[in-house]
């Protein structure tokens, strides 16, 4: 993973899309404490799918709901 300035990301900018075309993720920093402040990914990275595996916890985690749990739409999203 390659970390650039702004500045130097700018001036190399072709640089920086040969290596994410060769899979290579890049970092972005700005000012003068250098702050990480964003990552270029290749596509497809970005794009992977991956598959979850359903009923992970099976046999190991469970949980009960009352039968008499009641709760509005609103209530729900103003937690």
């Amino acid at each position: 993973m390659k970390t650039l300035q702004v500045g130097e990301f700018k001036t190399h900018f072709s640089e920086v899309i040969e290596n994410l075309k060769k899979g290579e993720d890049v970092v972005i920093s700005f000012g003068k404490k250098k702050e990480k402040i964003a990552v270029l990914i290749p596509y497809s990275k970005y794009i992977k799918k991956k598959n979850r595996k359903i009923g992970l916890l099976e046999k190991k985690a469970a949980f009960t709901m009352s039968s008499d749990f009641k709760t509005t739409d609103e209530d729900l999203l103003n937690l």
